[in-house]
């Protein structure tokens, strides 16, 4: 979620705020490879990664149906704690084969042996037939991560600064304990890891707004019509730039390891609360899978 496990110094995203990917409702679910802000490893190296996940979400906000997609990625780490990474993501039911490409650079590091983080930014390109129901009203991320360990559990918070056709700022909070077993399964060498976490996302939402006006026939039109309105109301009343609470999560991922690659599955239990305008947003179980091999 960082997928954040524990091989070496790479880790998947956590729940919403996976950084490499931003489709108009996919942040989290957490999904790609990411720089290991825990452990600042002084060696070059090469990660590349595949992802099935059950549905796209974007910062706590999924839209009326269910979207099941798939995504690789890669990413290059510098002695210097500097990385650059890209992404692909394609989303079942459409045509093309390749939905979205992102691009983007950061920078790792560790104030102390507790306290570490990442700031990076990420540019979304969408091809010319990608669904529009995907398209990000945003096409421009910047992500500045800290993370404090406990010992006992790891907290992090996450600053995001998406801006575009519509600008939003967001700050995600999360805890996570990680466990590994000190037993094998096959050999010395593998072992399983758990990371059950629990998130919080803040932030505004001025992309719902955007995505309604781009995209009025994917409206949720049974709100509409419960309301009593014959057409979608206006966002005028609705104060999507408020800073509010947007989602709760449960997240757990178990994770099997070897020295050079890592396979893992995940559940998560999302709530979206405080939900602006027309879009139905519902209590949701997420599913992923996760693949990535680490080459040094």
């Amino acid at each position: 979620m960082k997928y954040r496990f524990v091989l070496l110094f790479l880790i998947i995203c956590n729940a919403v705020n996976a950084r490499a990917v931003r489709l108009f409702m996919l942040a989290d679910t957490g999904i790609h490879l990411v720089a290991d802000s825990d452990t600042v490893l002084k060696k070059r190296s090469v990660s590349i990664g595949i992802n099935y996940g059950s549905d796209i979400q974007f910062f706590g906000r999924t839209g009326p149906v269910g979207y099941p997609f798939a995504s690789g990625d890669a990413i290059y780490n510098f002695k210097s704690g500097f990385f650059v990474y890209g992404s692909a993501v394609q989303v079942f039911g459409y045509t093309p084969i390749v939905d979205e490409v992102d691009l983007g650079a950061g920078y790792l590091y560790k104030y102390s042996k507790s306290v570490s983080g990442t700031i990076s930014y990420t540019h979304f390109l969408f091809t010319k037939d990608a669904p529009p129901v995907i398209i990000s009203p945003s096409a421009n991320d910047i992500n500045f991560k800290n993370s404090f360990d406990w010992k006992f559990a790891k907290s992090s918070a996450t600053f995001d600064y998406l801006f575009g056709d519509a600008d939003d700022y967001f700050i995600t909070l999360s805890t996570s304990k990680y466990i590994e077993t000190n037993w094998s399964v096959f050999d010395d060498k593998d072992y399983l890891s758990f990371t059950p976490t629990i998130s919080m996302i803040t932030g505004t939402q001025n992309f719902v707004q955007r995505y309604s006006v781009d995209h009025p026939d994917k409206l949720d039109y049974q709100y509409l019509t419960d309301k009593g309105l014959g057409i979608p109301p206006s966002f005028a009343r609705y104060n999507n730039g408020r800073f509010n609470v947007l989602n709760y999560s449960i997240k757990l991922p178990v994770a099997y390891n070897r020295p050079h690659y890592t396979f893992e599955a995940s559940w998560k239990y999302s709530i979206p609360v405080n939900v602006e305008g027309a879009l139905k947003n519902r209590h949701e179980l997420f599913f992923n899978m996760t693949f990535y091999y680490l080459f040094f």
